[in-house]
């Protein structure tokens, strides 16, 4: 009986519970040797890395940067397994709350400081009262919707989601009522994705040591 594997990747989910857990190096991971040393005995087809896309105007170096990490990545695999899914980066403007406690503070001051440094510190607060932030946008549909859609294709028989959100437990229950197993693979915590998958894979720091590139 065939049994294809295909891994889906959250780019950002993944990436930060790696470094949470201390993985080195991380721009010399081997995407085609972390396939094959989860799948196991299965039939490798596919890897599909799905991250926000970095927008050139906003930032050159992150930019080049992503590109540079997705060129590498998709290259790990000659035959082409490995595929970049791009969703987009929105910009948000969020609430600084310590720049509001600092202003709360510095208007309650009870002991006099120098003038000057005490208006330096309020305008420093103020300018910083919101913040720019980037925002993934549709990256987390886009790979729920694949992984639904090929299994209702029939274009794999496990499949493994490469993170610890727990949002993606309707689509991994979706993918098991069409008789698909589904793996959850972090080096983080993942309750509700334990709860709906057929097992939740748990990683540590050494279980890289074998998937980097020369």
């Amino acid at each position: 009986m065939p049994d294809r594997a295909v891994l889906f990747v959250d780019g950002n989910n993944w990436y930060h519970a790696l470094k949470e857990a201390h993985v080195h190096d991380l721009a010399r991971l081997d995407y085609r040797r972390i396939s094959e040393a989860l799948v196991g005995p299965r039939t490798w087809i596919g890897t599909r890395y799905y991250i926000g896309r970095v927008d050139q105007a906003w930032n050159a170096k992150d930019y080049a940067a992503q590109r540079s990490f997705l060129a590498r990545m998709t290259a790990d695999d000659p035959a082409g397994r490995i595929t970049a899914h791009l969703g987009r980066l929105e910009r948000r403007k969020e609430h600084n709350q310590v720049a509001t406690e600092l202003l709360h503070y510095l208007a309650n001051l009870k002991t006099p400081i120098d003038p000057s440094v005490y208006h330096d510190l309020v305008d420093l607060a103020k300018r910083h009262r919101t913040a720019d932030v980037l925002v993934e946008k549709a990256v987390d549909v886009m790979l729920a919707v694949d992984l639904v859609v090929m299994a209702e294709r029939d274009e794999y028989d496990a499949a493994y989601i490469l993170s610890a959100d727990g949002d993606f437990t309707p689509a991994v229950e979706a993918a098991r009522s069409v008789g698909k197993k589904v793996y959850a693979v972090s080096t983080q915590p993942g309750a509700a994705l334990k709860q709906a998958a057929n097992a939740f894979v748990r990683l540590d720091a050494g279980w890289f040591a074998g998937c980097y590139r020369p």
